[in-house]
């Protein structure tokens, strides 16, 4: 009997030490990534050839403590290594771990290296070379302390390299781990068995080697152990014909059938590549497909097993499109695969939320450095299994909101609106709708939120809204409102350029939903927008803190003389510059500048009928005590704007800065009168959040 230890991916090491058991290893011992088992040789090869979840099986050849590089030297130097290869093969070292002595692991397999060479040397006066790549003999030194373990590596290569794949997509699964994820599955090898984003088939080709009782490791053709002197040809010979055997008999009598699923042709050819070099390719239907339009392939009342990696953020790249899939997905398996089990492997649990189904079992593994689990499911006909309770009060609201809102936007002739604005605290967002297209905007939650709960809220409201608006993942798009900071409202945050018209009362704009944190639309001042262009016919119209010119071009189409259009950014002057091309507004009556607004607002001396200002609730400036803060500095800004101010000429003054408060006595005294009207300027889909914005409108005294 041998003493051996089989290595295995985190959390795998239960499933190891019942199928090392099966295949008749003894006193299996399970430490963190591995079992201890003993094993005569035919079993030691069984075990080798057999294990579909070991990474590595290794042979222990000498423990031994290292106080000094001399101490390892010696340690490995106290084997006879012309018992383990000849002269003739070539080696490699696998060193790691460090302690005080060896602090370098390339240090540590150099002197073991030496340790090894000195010894053929002084025996036969040769030496074996080393071979960095594909040496006929790899051993493994793992230091831990003062501990060295020194192994012969019987595998070679690792164990989940079957030989059968060449070539893989993106985020790929190890064979081994692809193999644990069915066997936890609850998949019975006699029944149907899909994966709707198959990849390049790893998943649904172990299955079939399963269901055809090939031995996993039956194709490698290289071995750890080929070069290794304690090793038994005859009776390797006879475990693999006896494999060999057992899978033509397994696969002549295979009923299960494979269905892979993948959007993707490019892989979709891997896929089927991998499964004829693992001679199963007969067994196995790959077909280009969307999983979000599964359906089920398979007639009449059999029922079988549907089993996917899903992607979580490496193969996608949207948090809204990896939502959209995955809820998509539920809703698929749920219309066509009653009665079936579904297994669902992920690194994001939240993700999985989206199929709004609740889990019968749950597992842990690691898939590669990432902390996955695997929830199994079981579907059927009652809605018992479908968890109603994700976001069912938020999607009764929005449901209702679009409901009202899209006739009344109809109506208006309006195709931007608000449909819903943190209406319940629980679900802290802002969805609005532009044209056919959807922004969820999360409002940053306090730090005292469970970042994970918020989280997975938020993966609540982007399924429930997807459900509800019957949106694809393309038409939705998610944004982190947060305080804005410096120039931060001017930086782009990606580069689709992505611009399309919209219509508002008759004007066109254009709208970007991704690129800027916000989209070029300011959909609460649509009603002031209104209200100016009624204003300025015949006049001349200013237009200060301009963002993108909207409000300019709501007074050019009403009538107005001439328009002036001011804005510190560059980026949304000529954003504005296209709204007016836009809407056919040309000439030089129309004026675009790139100013300091509260500058340009102190060295004007222009005048005008009717004034648009919309400034920052805060912000930095080379004036105003080097800062600017709407309360603070509301009077002081309207005495500039009073001296621009033709007589019986109107000022629209607007401010989000919640609880503002005008100074009517200061503002008396330097001649002007205002008069709220906020409540006017709110249209129905703001009607819910009051505090929205302040708007005023103000003129000078006696001209009430």
């Amino acid at each position: 009997m041998r003493s051996l230890f089989a290595s295995t991916g985190r959390g795998l090491e239960e499933l190891l030490k019942s199928e090392l058991e099966h295949l008749g290893a003894q006193s299996c011992q399970i430490t963190q990534g591995g079992v201890y088992f003993r094993a005569d040789d035919k079993t030691m090869y069984q075990s080798l050839l057999w294990s579909r979840l070991a990474s590595r099986i290794i042979l222990p050849l000498n423990e031994f403590n290292v106080y000094s590089d001399l101490d390892l030297y010696l340690g490995v130097q106290s084997i006879d290594w012309s018992e383990i290869f000849t002269v003739n093969e070539t080696f490699a070292i696998h060193f790691s771990g460090t302690n005080d002595v060896i602090r370098n692991s390339q240090y540590g397999a150099l002197k073991a290296k030496d340790a090894i060479v000195d010894s053929f040397q002084r025996k036969l006066g040769q030496r074996p070379d080393v071979a960095k790549q594909s040496p006929d003999i790899r051993l493994t030194i793992h230091l831990h302390k003062e501990k060295a373990s020194l192994s012969l590596d019987l595998s070679g290569d690792g164990l989940h390299q079957r030989g059968y794949r060449d070539l893989t997509g993106q985020a790929p699964l190890k064979e081994n781990l692809a193999a644990a994820i069915i066997m936890r599955s609850g998949w019975k090898t006699d029944t149907p068995l899909i994966d709707p984003m198959c990849g390049s088939g790893t998943l649904l080709i172990e299955a079939a080697m399963m269901a055809t009782d090939c031995a996993p490791a039956l194709n490698r053709v290289h071995w750890g152990f080929r070069h290794w002197l304690g090793h038994d040809e005859m009776l390797w010979k006879e475990v693999t014909q006896e494999a060999f055997s057992r899978f033509r008999e397994g696969k002549k009598n295979a009923i299960a059938r494979f269905y892979g699923f993948d959007v993707d042709k490019r892989v979709l050819d891997m896929a089927r590549a991998n499964a004829r070099r693992a001679d199963v390719a007969d067994l196995i239907t790959f077909t280009q497909g969307d999983a979000a339009k599964l359906t089920n392939p398979i007639a009449g009342e059999i029922k079988g097993t549907i089993i996917s990696n899903p992607p979580y953020g490496e193969r996608l790249e949207s948090e809204p499109a990896l939502i959209a899939l995955h809820s998509q997905l539920g809703r698929a398996i749920k219309a066509h695969f009653p009665g079936w089990r579904l297994s669902l492997f992920s690194a994001s649990p939240e993700l999985l939320s989206c199929i709004q189904l609740r889990a019968e079992r749950e597992f842990k593994a690691k898939n590669g450095p990432l902390d996955c689990v695997q929830k199994n499911y079981l579907l059927s006909d009652t809605p018992s299994t479908i968890n109603t309770g994700l976001a069912e009060d938020f999607a009764n609201r929005l449901r209702k909101n679009e409901k009202k809102l899209a006739k009344w936007a109809k109506q208006q002739q309006i195709e931007c609106y608000r449909l819903y604005d943190a209406d319940l605290p629980e679900y802290n967002v802002a969805v609005d709708r532009y044209g056919e297209k959807v922004i969820i905007q999360e409002y940053a939650p306090p730090k005292t939120i469970n970042e994970h709960k918020a989280r997975q809220r938020l993966f609540d409201v982007i399924s429930a809204t997807m459900e509800v608006l019957a949106l694809r993942s393309d038409q939705l798009i998610l944004k982190t409102r947060q305080r804005q900071k410096g120039k931060q409202q001017y930086e782009k945050m990606a580069e689709k350029g992505d611009f399309f018209l919209v219509d508002e009362f008759g004007a066109k704009f254009w709208v970007n939903l991704t690129d800027y944190l916000d989209t070029g639309l300011f959909l609460d001042h649509r009603i002031a927008r209104k209200m100016l262009g009624e204003m300025s016919k015949g006049k001349d119209f200013l237009n200060l803190f301009a963002y993108t010119g909207t409000a300019s071009v709501h007074a050019g189409l009403g009538g107005a003389k001439s328009t002036t259009t001011v804005d510190m950014s560059r980026t949304y002057l000529e954003w504005a510059e296209k709204n007016f091309q836009a809407n056919g507004l040309t000439g030089r009556q129309h004026r675009l500048m790139q100013a300091d607004c509260l500058q340009w607002l102190m060295q004007s001396n222009e005048q005008f009928d009717v004034i648009f200002i919309d400034p920052p609730t805060f912000s930095n400036s080379k004036r105003m005590e080097n800062t600017f803060d709407v309360q603070r500095d509301h009077i002081e800004l309207m005495k500039h704007l009073k001296r621009l101010l033709r007589k019986g000429g109107t000022i629209m003054f607007s401010n989000n800065k919640r609880g503002f408060k005008m100074d009517n006595d200061e503002l008396a005294k330097i001649g002007l009168s205002a008069k709220e009207i906020t409540q006017k300027t709110l249209s129905q889909d703001f009607a819910r959040n009051r505090q929205i914005h302040n708007c005023w409108l103000l003129c000078h005294a006696g001209e009430e």
